[in-house]
């Protein structure tokens, strides 16, 4: 149901990377049946692999929260509305592209 309410607002969503916990006959026979048209893409860990090792496409949602909670007006929930929040969040987001654009 979530999946489907995201493909709502984002139609253009072509390809969903999902950890290997997801690889089972439920989860796919479901997302095919709620999003047929999107492509899922399980990422895997090696076997052969000893510690930490990075995983492609797997850090950029934990990667993107990190830098996001440098700003400190973001660190703490003191935004009593909703719409607050989500305006410090965009200017956040702003600040981090404008800083990747800018730094060759």
């Amino acid at each position: 149901m979530l999946l489907a309410t995201l493909f709502g607002q984002f139609p253009f969503l072509e390809k969903l990377f999902a950890d290997s916990a997801y690889q089972g006959p439920i989860f796919g026979s479901a997302l095919a049946k709620t999003l047929p048209s999107l492509e899922t893409e399980i990422v895997k860990r090696s076997d052969h692999a000893k510690g930490f090792v990075q995983l492609p496409k797997r850090w950029i949602v934990e990667r993107t929260i990190a830098w996001l909670n440098r700003c400190r007006r973001l660190a703490k929930d003191w935004e009593n509305l909703n719409r607050t929040a989500i305006a410090f969040l965009k200017f956040a987001s702003v600040r981090l592209m404008l800083r990747k654009l800018c730094n060759p």
